[in-house]
């Protein structure tokens, strides 16, 4: 398999994982996700448009959509690791935080830290792999097949 096909499986993974996102979704008393398309609609559809150019074109879109995934990686870090990191963070009181999440289903639960719920793990980790594998496609290589 090529790896502009192996980017694409990757990136079509972290837009389905993250259109969880827009409508929420509850598992008996726990969220999975709370519905936040008020608040990361403009996400997704930026999302959208450059994974969508990263399919139709052979350059510019592979390198709107790897200078899209970076700066998403960047402010999920900003938003989520580096509270469990730091103890504290730049959006906002960290208590304020753990009160948001507390309804969410947990992977590690700490007391009196902030720790990504399963959902931002999720959606972490198919973040990194979306952008490792798009930034294989802008990689310049002796292959034939991308």
């Amino acid at each position: 398999m090529g790896r502009k096909k192996v980017a694409i499986i990757a990136n079509s993974l972290l837009l389905l994982w993250f259109s969880l996102d827009m409508f929420g979704v509850k598992l008996g008393e726990k969220y999975l996700v709370e519905g936040a398309f008020k608040d990361d609609g403009l996400f997704m559809l930026i999302s959208v448009i450059t994974f969508i150019l990263f399919v139709v074109t052979k350059k510019i879109g592979k390198y709107f959509h790897l200078i899209w995934l970076s700066m998403w990686l960047v402010v999920q870090f900003l938003s989520h690791e580096w509270y469990t990191i730091f103890g504290n963070g730049f959006m906002g009181d960290v208590d304020v935080k753990i009160n948001c999440f507390k309804d969410c289903i947990k992977i590690v639960s700490v007391q009196g830290r902030y720790v990504p719920d399963a959902y931002h793990t999720i959606l972490h980790i198919l973040l990194v792999v979306a952008l490792v594998t798009t930034l294989r496609v802008t990689a310049k290589t002796k292959d034939v097949e991308q």
